[in-house]
């Protein structure tokens, strides 16, 4: 599958949601945090397609992380806190939202 075509998958799969409703990938580990300044889409094409030198790079400059325990427990009281999300089986990547 082309690289557009992809995108233009996964654009479909993008989304905006709560916390509350992240949590449950929260708990199977599945939630991947992508900083704000990472094109969520790009991040995704790069999983999706196993470009492994680019999420590589992302991981070692923590451009792509797990959540903290600290980041989960501020989350977790804040159940409210809006996400942009993109489900990239089995991952849920997360950009929290900006004065949201």
């Amino acid at each position: 599958m082309a690289n557009q075509d992809l995108r233009a998958q996964l654009q479909e799969n993008l989304d905006e949601a709560e916390w509350d409703w992240l949590i449950p990938h929260a708990k199977r580990d599945a939630i991947i945090i992508v900083t704000a300044g990472l094109d969520l889409l790009e991040v995704g094409v790069a999983l999706a397609s196993d470009n492994t030198a680019k999420v590589e790079v992302w991981i070692s400059e923590a451009l792509i992380t797990k959540p903290s325990s600290e980041q989960m427990s501020e989350w977790n009281s804040d159940r409210t806190r809006r996400f942009d999300t993109l489900i990239v089986q089995p991952y849920v990547l997360v950009q929290e939202k900006v004065g949201a």
